[in-house]
């Protein structure tokens, strides 16, 4: 189930920053973050646990931003606007799924997120 929205007034979780990985790293596939390297579980929990929040709190902005686009190429104002079906394929949801995120684009766009939560995808 999706977490809700923080409202515009509420500072964000600034989690622990995703660092780019070197390219010699990122080519071993058992190299993650540099995880693997941590030897004590106490700290091995508490970077992990980072990771998972950066991760998560990068996943619902992109999330908020995918909402924003939708409701911008669904504008009827638009001459060039798109269906939610045509969304939908775009961004390979299901028709429903981009109908909700086009209402929750228009509802962040307007700052009305207000006790509004995330779409779950169906």
């Amino acid at each position: 189930m999706a977490e809700p929205t923080p409202r515009r007034d509420e500072p964000r979780l600034r989690p622990a920053p995703l660092l780019f990985e070197p390219v010699e790293a990122a080519s071993d596939p058992e190299h993650f973050f540099d995880l693997e390297s941590i030897e004590d579980p106490r700290a091995l929990l508490t970077r992990a646990t980072e990771l998972t929040q950066a991760f998560r709190a990068a996943a619902d902005r992109a999330m908020e931003f995918q909402a924003i686009a939708a409701a911008q190429l669904a504008d009827p104002r638009r001459f060039d606007r798109l269906t939610p079906a045509d969304i939908a394929e775009r961004a390979e949801w299901t028709e429903d799924y981009a109908k909700r995120m086009v209402e929750f684009g228009r509802d962040l766009l307007r700052g009305d997120s207000e006790g509004q939560t995330t779409p779950d995808p169906v």
